[in-house]
């Protein structure tokens, strides 16, 4: 039996009205092709379990998004898997940024992919581990290192860091793709970082 997490329906209420269809329907062909799934929230998205992490979705200002957990295994014959951002692909997901549901695959494609997804972890497969970043393999933007050591608590906070939240903030800041964004986004590292807070602050759950 599937379990229903009310904080997803006050998501999609709280989404902008095009995303609300979209979300809608890709929480109903989730529950269709595995009515036994479970729903949660993961860093502030709503994100479906079975028996491991299946798939997640979210709403952004102007587009959302749909992502598998386990895309790379999926079998897509007909290609409509892109790649998602950290793959060069242009948003989160693996079917871009979407504004509409005739965006999506066909019904029939989707469902399919959720089984399969469904198949990955009943057959217990598992995505290969990353590979641990060392600090050497970090580097530091001369702009961002010139603006940390103006600022002591925000260096501080920077050298305490593990390899991979240095790396957020970092490739965070190196993809602005203008000069004033990428000015902005140090200003607001900067700021966050005499909080001593990480990139991805706000998604970690609060006691």
């Amino acid at each position: 039996m599937a379990t229903i997490d009310q904080r997803i329906d006050q998501y999609i209420i709280n989404a902008q009205e095009f995303a609300q269809p979209i979300l809608i329907h890709l929480r109903e062909l989730i529950h269709a092709a595995c009515p036994e799934v479970k729903e949660t929230l993961k860093w502030g998205m709503p994100s479906f379990d079975y028996k491991g992490p299946l798939c997640t979705f979210a709403a952004f200002k102007h587009h959302a998004v749909f992502s598998f957990w386990k895309n790379t295994f999926l079998k897509d014959p007909l290609n409509y898997l892109k790649p998602q951002k950290n793959e060069g692909g242009e948003a989160m997901g693996q079917f871009g940024k979407l504004t509409s549901v005739n965006q999506l695959p066909p019904d029939d494609v989707m469902l399919d992919f959720i089984i399969q997804a469904m198949e990955l972890n009943e057959a217990g497969i598992n995505l290969p581990k990353k590979q641990k970043v060392t600090d050497s393999e970090v580097s530091i933007p001369d702009d961002l290192m010139n603006a940390l050591n103006k600022n002591p608590d925000a260096l501080n906070t920077f050298q305490n860091f593990t390899p991979s939240q240095k790396r957020e903030y970092t490739l965070w800041i190196e993809e602005a793709k203008t000069e004033t964004t990428r000015t902005k986004r140090q200003e607001t590292a900067i700021e966050w970082m005499n909080e001593g807070k990480i990139r991805n602050w706000k998604y970690i759950a609060k006691p």
